[in-house]
């Protein structure tokens, strides 16, 4: 999603997640993580990207960081650290990314992500959201295009175009 781009509905309702530390996914999820998996081992073929054990998720989280030699852009791209990104452990599958505001906007309305539940208090940036575990191929190829705006928004928050729903 580096220029303009489709984002297609979500297929369904949301699912249900909940308003406490950890911000978890509580249903719809995938049976196992291959797909979450997938995205991972995408993301790690990326210029600059590690993967390792999220600094701010629970236990077992895994996630995408920005290595020493990678520029970094603002604090509005990072949920700490160099950490753009990350996967939730423990069954759930879900992410929390940082997205550039227009995509964050453009992704929850097109029901892929919802805003993390601390932006409402003003604890987090409103670039952070969940987004929802892909179910399926289908879904996991938008999710990936989401996790490469994440990693673009990284590098360089001013990258970001205008996203175009369909």
């Amino acid at each position: 999603m580096t220029g303009e781009s489709d984002l297609p509905r979500r297929p369904g309702t949301r699912p249900r997640t909940t308003t406490r530390i950890p911000h978890s996914q509580l249903d719809q999820q995938p049976a196992d993580a291959g797909h979450v998996d997938a995205i991972l081992a995408e993301a790690r073929t990326w210029p600059g990207v590690v993967e390792g054990p999220s600094q701010i998720s629970v236990e077992g989280a895994r996630a995408l960081t920005l290595d020493g030699t990678s520029p970094g852009a603002a604090a509005e791209s990072f949920m700490v650290g160099r950490e753009f990104c990350h996967v939730h452990a423990q069954g759930d599958f879900s992410l929390h990314a940082m997205l550039p505001l227009p995509l964050a906007e453009a992704a929850e309305r097109a029901g892929w992500a919802e805003p993390h539940f601390l932006v409402r208090t003003g604890q987090a940036p409103p670039t952070v959201v969940m987004i929802y575990a892909p179910r399926d191929e289908g879904e996991q190829a938008v999710v990936q295009q989401l996790v490469r705006a994440s990693y673009e928004f990284a590098l360089d928050p001013d990258s970001a175009l205008p996203v175009r729903e369909s």
